[in-house]
């Protein structure tokens, strides 16, 4: 039988670890936490819920904690995953992945937001299930490096960490390690589009705009669509609407199929009918109404990186219902 270990790096997360360990158990051999200085009972709980803890300093580097976890592993395969994740459908596909050959597989991640006016909870796809022998770079967001041939497989991790009684610590942490990354690579445009989300987090979107904007040189990168949705949002919240719909026409040929795209497209029209209030029913809210119905045609898209459940359904009917109601 394959040799499958679900690898954690925690500090302080007594809240959340146990219910992350339930989550992993019928799915993996082992579970092992590396532990880099909790002054909490995350340590106790997770050896109580049957995981094997190791205790090590924080190196102030995310990738350095994840292979020294993975060197402790030593597994044939390894499930990353944080304590603020569980799975919550898919588990079952992990081993008769993990029997084939040597790969990488993306897993889709699940992240609860309580920020904007209505909860929301966007998709992405990470490289999260690795062979022996695959190590991680990058001090913050680290990313496995590999020339293996990466895969999607139907995993399900819901993510309540960016919701905002959990959020604040991690601005405070990620900021600094990612100049300071940026300072080794100022080429590197996935450091300036995490840059942006930081920014964004906070609500600042002018300074998101900023590093957003330069990462756009970035045309085949897997995290493209969800720069372009996070951008447009941005710049129509820092009153660059014009520039917002301009970048969003340009973008239509490269993601017809994407509800998040015509999602916010709908409400980049309607917010220039509350400002052009003379052309609001001829041109403005026409468009709006256009754009969510085409989100409805498209329908939901969990593949793109970034989108937001229901753009593609109830979300989209919403706002069609509220602008009929108007």
């Amino acid at each position: 039988m394959t040799d499958l270990a679900a690898v954690l790096i925690v500090r302080d997360e007594a809240r959340c670890i146990t219910r992350c360990i339930t989550s992993l158990r019928p799915f993996v051999d082992r579970i092992l936490v590396l532990d880099t200085g909790s002054r909490d009972a995350t340590p106790a709980l997770a050896a109580a819920a049957g995981a094997q803890v190791h205790h090590a300093p924080w190196p102030d580097d995310f990738s350095a904690a994840r292979n020294q976890a993975l060197d402790l592993a030593a597994a044939a395969w390894n499930l990353i995953i944080d304590a603020d994740e569980t799975i919550t459908s898919g588990g079952e596909q992990l081993r008769p992945f993990c029997a084939g050959p040597p790969r990488l597989a993306r897993l889709c991640v699940e992240s609860a937001d309580d920020s904007a006016a209505a909860a929301q909870s966007a998709r992405s796809w990470i490289t999260r299930l690795l062979p022996a022998g695959v190590r991680f770079a990058g001090r913050v967001h680290e990313q496995a490096i590999s020339d293996l041939p990466r895969q999607d497989l139907p995993v399900l991790l819901a993510h309540d960490g960016y919701l905002t009684a959990q959020r604040s610590g991690k601005q405070d942490r990620n900021r600094p390690l990612l100049l300071a990354e940026l300072a080794e690579r100022p080429t590197d445009l996935y450091l300036h589009f995490q840059l942006g989300r930081d920014a964004q987090a906070t609500g600042d979107h002018a300074e998101a705009c900023r590093w957003y904007l330069p990462a756009l040189a970035s045309p085949d990168a897997p995290w493209r669509h969800d720069l372009i949705i996070r951008l447009l949002h941005c710049l129509g919240q820092s009153g660059r609407r014009i520039e917002a719909l301009r970048l969003c026409e340009s973008q239509i040929a490269a993601f017809p199929h994407s509800p998040d795209l015509f999602f916010t497209l709908g409400n980049l029209c309607l917010d220039a009918a509350l400002d052009d209030r003379a052309n609001a029913l001829s041109h403005w809210l026409p468009s709006a109404r256009a754009a969510w119905q085409r989100c409805l045609l498209i329908g939901e898209r969990p593949d793109l990186n970034g989108s937001v459940a229901g753009r593609g359904s109830w979300l989209a009917q919403h706002n069609l219902d509220a602008l009929a109601a108007a």
